[in-house]
């Protein structure tokens, strides 16, 4: 199955993204058009999936709009890679359990790249770094929407985002965890972590 890769250097606006996305899915479901990969960085905003609540959001200034993918309340913006995809279940086993676990295993590997140990935790999807002192922060907030079994939507991983943005909200409606990125973590060159994320997903879809 060939993949389109596309990779964005300016940040694209959500709603242009998600417009981008559902046509290409549309396009999928007649069987005209490849599935797809693309990397970019959204304008600042905040997007609520399917079971968010509003009194997830701590300051009603925010920039905030709706969104039918799974998960909760989470903050895009500047910094921050939004990997999406657009494939086709139909041809994959129509297994949404093993996508996820593909997501997963392909932020856990890219960040051991780095020398950084991460983990899943299924009872708090996203994938989640424990600090010096113990506290568990996330690091990347993966979202997926499932139609006519064609996946899309995908994860956000925190490169180095502003975290006092998360102040304005309750991140995926949890209150007793953190967020991270992964300048804070270590300080070192993530430059080439999109190639390597692309390369993992691509291989770890496959299995």
């Amino acid at each position: 199955m060939t993949i389109e890769i596309k990779k964005s250097v300016k940040p694209i606006k959500y709603k242009s993204a998600i417009d981008k996305l559902e046509d290409k899915l549309e396009q999928i479901k007649r069987n005209e058009s490849n599935e797809l990969i693309w990397i970019l960085e959204h304008e600042e905003i905040y997007t609520g999936g399917t079971n968010f609540n509003n009194n997830e959001i701590l300051d009603k200034s925010i920039n905030f709009v709706k969104t039918n993918r799974g998960g909760k309340i989470t903050y895009h913006g500047p910094g921050q890679i939004v990997f999406y995809f657009v494939l086709d279940l139909n041809k994959r086993g129509k297994n949404i359990k093993k996508l996820l676990t593909a997501i997963e295993k392909t932020i856990i590997d890219t960040l051991k790249d780095y020398n950084i140990t991460s983990f899943a935790d299924r009872k708090n999807v996203g994938i989640w770094f424990k600090n010096k002192s113990g506290k568990i922060e996330k690091v990347a907030a993966i979202g997926i929407k499932v139609k006519k079994w064609v996946a899309y939507h995908g994860f956000a991983l925190n490169i180095s985002n502003n975290l006092e943005l998360y102040k304005k909200i309750i991140p995926c409606g949890i209150r007793d965890r953190g967020v991270t990125n992964l300048k804070k973590i270590k300080n070192q060159n993530y430059k080439n972590i999109k190639n390597i994320l692309i390369k993992n997903f691509l291989l770890n879809i496959k299995n």
